[in-house]
């Protein structure tokens, strides 16, 4: 198996982690926030979406999504719940960001363009949040 597809399939576990994620985050908070996890959740179903597509054509095998997923602290509130917001897209970030030096083409644009629009979206949760500094120097890249 390639490194490519195993950096995919990590990207892959990722995204189910995240989807599953936003269900807590979304019930703690309202009006436009509550849309902005929506359609996060959306990006991210689209994300998983086209990567098992893409991964079951490869001939590879598939991992599967879980029944559920721990969270790492519990999510109680507003607060918490964009805190989990902000670690739900900077650790799925740090999936498509290790699949970069791995991938060329079109794997290496969609990974660019996860990484970039999962950091922003992190960015604007830190923002919601009250977080500083709102951006960090390098996306994805542990801390």
């Amino acid at each position: 198996m390639s490194e490519t597809f195993e950096a995919l399939a990590g990207a892959l576990t990722a995204e189910y982690a995240a989807i599953w994620a936003y269900g807590p985050i979304g019930v703690r908070l309202s009006d436009a926030e509550r849309k902005a996890a929506v359609a996060a959740e959306a990006a991210h179903r689209a994300r998983r979406d086209a990567l098992v597509m893409q991964l079951s054509t490869a001939g590879g095998t598939v991992p599967p999504d879980r029944a559920g997923y721990a969270l790492p602290f519990p999510v109680t509130d507003r607060a918490s719940a964009l805190r989990l917001a902000v670690q739900v897209e900077e650790r799925t970030a740090a999936f498509w960001r290790a699949a970069l030096p791995v991938s060329t083409g079109a794997d290496r644009d969609r990974a660019l363009a996860a990484l970039v629009e999962y950091a922003v979206r992190a960015t604007r949760w830190r923002r919601s949040a009250g977080i500083t500094p709102l951006t960090v120097p390098f996306p994805g890249r542990p801390a």
